[in-house]
């Protein structure tokens, strides 16, 4: 039985290719800015990128045209 056939790990998979970037980001950005606290919730909770949405846009203040370019540069620096 193929793994991938099965919707329910597709699905995970999808979240997962979803909130990894976004988690990522967001803890990168907490510890940049030294937000202690936002930096410990991010790491443990999991809110499908919710959460990490949330602080990258609300409390970090960053654009979208921000988050484009940097996601761009860690991109870039993975070729």
């Amino acid at each position: 039985m193929n793994l991938f056939y099965d919707s329910n790990t597709l699905l995970l998979i999808v979240l997962a290719l979803w909130t990894i970037p976004w988690k990522i980001y967001a803890v990168w950005l907490a510890a940049k800015h030294d937000h202690k606290k936002w930096f410990i919730a991010l790491l443990i909770l999991n809110t499908v990128g919710i959460l990490e949405i949330f602080y990258i846009f609300k409390i970090a203040n960053k654009s979208w045209v921000e988050v484009k370019r940097d996601f761009g540069k860690a991109g870039a620096s993975l070729k």
